[in-house]
């Protein structure tokens, strides 16, 4: 299945599972750290070119989560406890309609949220009940370049073409 960029006003993608391999490394000291994939980064900026907004949605409190999407330069909402809520909220506050925010997600907490938005995507790895639902899973698993892969094989956007052209 491929979906059109033109239908989709919001893109809101889980963190953990989504944007990393679902992992988490923690040192002596307790401080925790995840693996992220850089191809990810061309295909925000594919996104923000395009101006479809993107938002990370998180329950995790961890400030890695803030520091991800400040790097990537997209919106975060995390600390959440609600996934419905938040994307009900964030829906609301912008005047999107829910048809059109495409959710991606992996895990149960995610489950609920992806029901309510009109696309739903989730990662190669993603729980049983979360690829059923899916309306699309990807190639990729959590952590290895999801975002690119939605980009390039679902909306069949050519990257060079979008930042580069003269």
């Amino acid at each position: 299945m491929k979906i059109s960029i033109d239908k989709i006003h919001a893109l809101v993608f889980d963190f953990d599972g989504v944007m990393t391999n679902n992992q988490v490394y923690i040192n002596q000291e307790g401080k925790e750290s995840v693996r992220c994939n850089r191809a990810d980064g061309l295909a925000f900026d594919v996104l923000s070119k395009l101006k479809k907004s993107s938002y990370i949605l998180s329950t995790e409190k961890n400030n890695v989560v803030r520091m991800r999407a400040k790097k990537l330069k997209i919106n975060v909402i995390q600390g959440i406890s609600n996934k419905v809520n938040a994307v009900k909220s964030l829906a609301k506050k912008n005047n999107y309609k829910l048809e059109n925010i495409l959710y991606i997600g992996n895990d149960l907490n995610d489950y609920e949220a992806m029901k309510i938005c009109g696309f739903s995507v989730c990662p190669a790895d993603s729980h049983y009940k979360i690829r059923k639902l899916s309306d699309i899973i990807l190639k990729t698993n959590g952590g290895d370049g999801v975002v690119r892969d939605l980009i390039e094989n679902i909306f069949n956007l050519d990257i060079i073409k979008i930042l580069y052209k003269s």
